[in-house]
């Protein structure tokens, strides 16, 4: 208990010295910004943009600009930032100036270890180059045939549920979604199966990587502390603080980190002897034969100068990395765009029309005999598919999984703005003086809502704005399609957002956008080819034992989760529950009821 005092007596202390220095500190640069007013004294108003914020955000715009003024832990001001100049100079021009945040930064490797998201500078950059070869189109189309049967292994699990006079059950989606997402990732990225699909095998990997994001959005608000905790005590005394926190999540949070770590260490060292052998180590049969992520960095690293070479502890990292990005994003991803499908009927029955098409095409080109409904689709065609390619992108800009980001501004600068805000004198002022250490926090969300960028329906979910008239994918920039507002896709008079997909900011851009993206994508569209010809969704329409029905909601906490609300829900578990039945000849008709 006395190691707990002297915890709890240094974070004191530490509040309390912020708090002075705050107090006795001089004007603060950032007053003639405007921003909604600190509603209390610890918290500022920082928790309104990540408990259920996505009305809060997109207000917050909507009534003082694309820089906006915010009161974070202790009162620090922080700028939050949608303006698209102004973030093409922090993710994009001066992204040496504008760089992760040490919260950030030590945070992650606390609990992934030296990977891509825990590293800055000429490790980050040294590591990047590393693996921006192995994500390659090339790759990618290696990969695809392979992973197919786990999307194949999901479908039959999810038609077994079905009855077989073609009625309709209810099944929560979301187990059965996470698990084929983290099984696709961990064979994909490392080539090992943890039998994520087998709910009669035990997998304590699976419960720890699917524990992980909760356990740490609980602890938010201890985030900011990270890095001072980290440079005044040395692991020894931080492993002893953590036996001694009477905090839950906490305990939960090691538990995770030290499941992931040892069955890493496990899996590398196993990969690492097979590839000096010149043979491979992975599922049964060996079906990936090397094809994996890992086996492929592995070579390319063993083939490296010393110099570009990565370390141990820096390929352990990426392994962890790569598996908790991966599962998080196409499993909220896939989740969302179902339940848009169960929503709106005509939309899933023109998207089903569309791969049925693409299917019966390829077939007929490649002489096959199976059945239309089995057909794999080779990665271009795939790819290609111009309604599930809307579809798909619409879902990522409307909904992103990931919707902040922050950075920390590593010396002052002078931050442009595309749109002039008002300043808190009532002048129109086009750039913001962001001095040394002030972090800023990048809002995808608001960003992918910008009606000025993506018209006056930005906030709509509509797949046709990718379309041309003629249903052909529209090309980015091009004001020619189906768009509602006049404006180009995705630019207006010459400004866009700096985003490495389709323009908007879903997987951001720069240096430090999301390497894995375009294996997120084919992920997402190659499990819904599989599921949507054999399976039809819709809302449930069962209700509890009180008669209410099940409405599904999505909480914007950071990461977008899926609850029911109340009364039939307690508006906290996460759960997808939807009416699954057989696919028939009329679930093909476009012009269907929603």
């Amino acid at each position: 208990m006395a190691l707990l005092r002297v915890c709890g007596s240094s974070i004191f202390a530490f509040i309390i010295w912020r708090l002075i220095k705050r107090l006795r500190a001089p004007k603060s640069p950032l007053a003639h910004i405007l921003g909604p007013k600190k509603e209390h004294w610890l918290k500022g108003n920082y928790h309104r943009i990540f408990q259920d914020g996505l009305r809060y955000n997109l207000d917050l715009v909507q009534q003082y600009g694309g820089a906006v003024k915010i009161y974070a832990l202790l009162g620090q001001e922080q700028l939050y930032i949608s303006d698209p100049l102004a973030l093409h100079h922090i993710i994009v021009k001066e992204q040496n100036v504008y760089e992760e945040t040490d919260m950030f930064i030590m945070g992650n490797r606390l609990i992934f270890g030296e990977g891509l998201i825990a590293t800055l500078g000429e490790q980050h950059r040294k590591q990047r180059k590393m693996l921006n070869p192995v994500f390659s189109l090339a790759n990618m189309r290696d990969l695809l045939p392979v992973i197919q049967p786990i999307a194949d292994q999901l479908r039959t699990i999810l038609t077994a549920k079905i009855p077989a006079d073609g009625s309709v059950v209810e099944v929560n989606l979301l187990p059965w979604l996470s698990r084929g997402a983290l099984e696709y990732i961990c064979q994909a990225a490392i080539g090992h199966s943890f039998n994520t699909l087998d709910p009669t095998k035990e997998n304590e990997y699976m419960e720890a990587i699917r524990t992980l994001a909760p356990s740490t959005l609980r602890l938010i608000f201890l985030r900011p502390f990270i890095p001072m905790i980290v440079r005044r005590f040395s692991l020894y005394w931080r492993n002893k603080m953590m036996d001694w926190m009477p905090s839950d999540a906490l305990k939960n949070l090691r538990y995770v980190v030290n499941v992931m770590d040892t069955a890493s260490k496990k899996i590398f060292t196993e990969k690492r002897a097979a590839l000096e052998n010149q043979g491979f180590v992975g599922i049964a049969g060996n079906r990936m034969q090397g094809k994996d992520i890992m086996s492929i960095m592995l070579r390319a690293n063993a083939s490296s100068s010393n110099d570009d070479r990565l370390t141990d502890s820096e390929l352990l990292g990426q392994m962890n990395t790569i598996i908790f990005a991966g599962f998080e994003t196409t499993t909220s991803a896939i989740c969302r765009i179902l339940w848009i499908l169960a929503e709106k009927q005509d939309v899933q029955a023109q998207l089903r029309s569309a791969i049925r098409k693409a299917k019966r095409d390829y077939a007929d080109a490649q002489g096959l005999s199976s059945p239309w409904e089995d057909v794999e689709l080779p990665y271009d065609t795939l790819m290609g598919l111009p309604y599930l390619d809307a579809i798909v992108r619409e879902t990522l800009r409307v909904y992103p999984p990931t919707s902040l980001l922050s950075r920390t501004a590593r010396q002052a600068s002078v931050l442009p703005l595309h749109q002039p805000i008002r300043s808190a004198s009532g002048e129109m002022i086009s750039s913001v003086h962001v001095p040394e250490n002030t972090t800023l926090i990048i809002s995808i969300l608001a960003s992918n809502h910008n009606k000025e960028i993506w018209g006056e329906d930005a906030s709509e979910w509509r797949p046709e704005r990718w379309l041309s008239p003629s249903g052909e994918r529209l090309h980015l920039g091009d004001g020619e399609g189906n768009s509602t507002s006049g404006v180009s896709l995705g630019v207006k008079n010459g400004i866009k957002y700096p985003g490495v997909y389709g323009l908007m900011m879903t997987f951001l851009g720069g240096g430090r956008a999301c390497i894995g993206f375009k294996f997120a994508e084919m992920e997402i569209k190659q499990v819904l080819t599989t599921l949507v010809p054999r399976i039809h969704f819709a809302l449930p329409a069962s209700t509890d034992r009180n008669g209410h029905v099940k409405e599904i909601y999505w909480k914007m906490n950071g990461l977008q989760v899926p609850v029911v609300r109340p009364p039939a829900g307690d508006n906290v578990t996460a759960q997808v529950p939807l009416d699954l039945r057989k696919v028939c000849e009329q679930d093909f008709e476009v012009n269907q009821p929603n």
